[in-house]
């Protein structure tokens, strides 16, 4: 059985087998260390029990007054471990803790709009595309569907706090915007 654990600096040194990912985002290890000294309570590593590394959540709290919410910068999961719902189990502990210890409205995440298989695990979990954000992950071109590649969806999952669920709307892939609008 494997054990969801806080993530600690030195697991940046074993985890490669999930990062060397086509759909993860790879940062430089201060941007690992700013949120594991931020955000600790915030950030988890799944771990099999030989030690492997499975996968792993960064995440941190951010925004103001009713935005104030739990935000996923990362979740991933090694190739060779999905389908066993890690990142569910991640997902839901950094929901607990946004909305326990933070006492956010809601937890969003951004997410390639063409990554299906991710947006669909997603929507299964609870989340709901609050708007479309273009060129997000910057502006590579075209492709095959004829909508830019680098469009992220901002999904967002309520929290307790937002009993009006106001931090989500129906009509959130109509809704589009800049990526400088939200920046």
């Amino acid at each position: 059985m494997s054990v969801l654990r806080p993530f600690k600096a030195n697991d940046l040194f074993r985890f490669n087998n999930i990062n060397l990912d086509v759909w993860t985002e790879t940062y430089g290890i201060t941007f690992y260390l700013t949120y594991l000294q931020r955000w600790s309570d915030l950030c988890f590593t799944q771990e099999s029990p030989r030690g492997r590394l499975q996968g792993y959540i960064l995440g941190k709290a951010e925004g103001a007054q009713a935005e104030w919410h739990g935000h996923i910068t990362a979740v991933s999961v090694a190739p060779e471990y999905r389908r066993l719902s890690l990142a569910r189990n991640m997902c839901q502990r950094l929901e607990f803790a946004s909305d326990e210890i933070y006492k956010g409205y809601f937890v969003d995440l951004y997410v390639r709009c063409n990554n299906a298989l991710a947006i669909n695990m997603y929507e299964g979990m609870g989340y709901s595309v609050y708007r479309r954000v273009r060129e997000y992950y910057g502006n590579l071109g075209v492709g095959k569907d004829g909508r830019d590649e680098e469009d992220a969806f901002d999904m967002r999952k309520c929290l307790s706090r937002d009993v009006a669920q106001r931090s989500i709307r129906s009509n959130g892939r109509d809704m589009i915007v800049s990526a400088h609008d939200v920046m």
